[in-house]
């Protein structure tokens, strides 16, 4: 990411669409890039050196799930998905596809911005290899294996560790039930849901000061689980 002002590509056939975002990310300091359908957006992404790519699903003449698949094939640009299709389905696939996040039409121009900061500063974690993870009141080093809360060392099982590893490396940005289950217990465990269920609960009975009312875990309704570093709080429950 640019470190004086980072560069958002924004695909979307609407027109006012496109003013609302660019009027948002500037007033964030963002420099903004426009493209009107998926190859002028394919052709920005390779062309330009971009920190973000907001991309819409429904464009004329490609679904931006191609944008999503091609481009993560050579960049690990964060990529955040709009779309008024609010499936669970939907939303697996593309997070799966590699987009960093799905936000559903219509949405606020604040969750939009508090989502692209997550993914810009896990984008930054990764390129700076900082191996110290802080959400609120929890810390993760991901180097020495060690958590703590309000700084008091916080004992875990291996699983319970490896569960908030997974999700410490994707700060911010949702990951989903599959992928939890496969970096935790394996791919013979991939439809076992209730582990996850599980042991989310002894993981918020250990770090939320309500586990009825989390304020650091966080669901993602019928798709995963995430950190709440930079997450708007209707994501909150289970």
């Amino acid at each position: 990411m640019n470190s004086a002002q980072p560069v958002v590509l924004i695909v979307d056939d609407e027109v006012r669409i496109r003013r609302f975002l660019r009027a948002g990310f500037e007033l964030e300091n963002f420099a903004v890039l426009e493209a009107e359908n998926a190859e002028a957006g394919l052709r920005q992404a390779t062309l330009r050196a971009v920190d973000l790519i907001v991309v819409d699903l429904a464009l004329p003449d490609l679904d931006g799930s191609v944008i999503v698949e091609r481009v993560r094939a050579w960049s690990t640009v964060p990529i955040i998905v709009l779309s008024v299709r609010s499936s669970e389905d939907e939303k697996v696939k593309l997070l799966e596809l590699g987009a960093d996040d799905y936000v559903v039409k219509p949405f606020g121009m604040a969750e939009l911005l508090a989502r692209a900061r997550a993914a810009l500063r896990r984008q930054a974690r990764g390129a700076a290899a900082n191996p110290v993870v802080s959400v609120g009141r929890l810390s993760i080093n991901l180097a020495t294996r060690g958590v703590s809360l309000d700084g008091d060392r916080l004992p875990l099982s291996p699983k319970e560790y490896r569960l908030l590893q997974v999700l410490a490396q994707h700060a911010g940005n949702v990951v989903t039930h599959q992928h939890l289950l496969k970096e935790v217990w394996g791919v013979r465990h991939m439809q076992d849901g209730h582990y996850l269920r599980i042991f989310v609960r002894k993981l918020r009975r250990k770090i939320e000061k309500d586990p009825t009312r989390p304020e650091i875990l966080l669901t993602e309704l019928g798709v995963g689980y995430r950190l709440a570093q930079g997450a708007p709080p209707q994501l909150a429950g289970e």
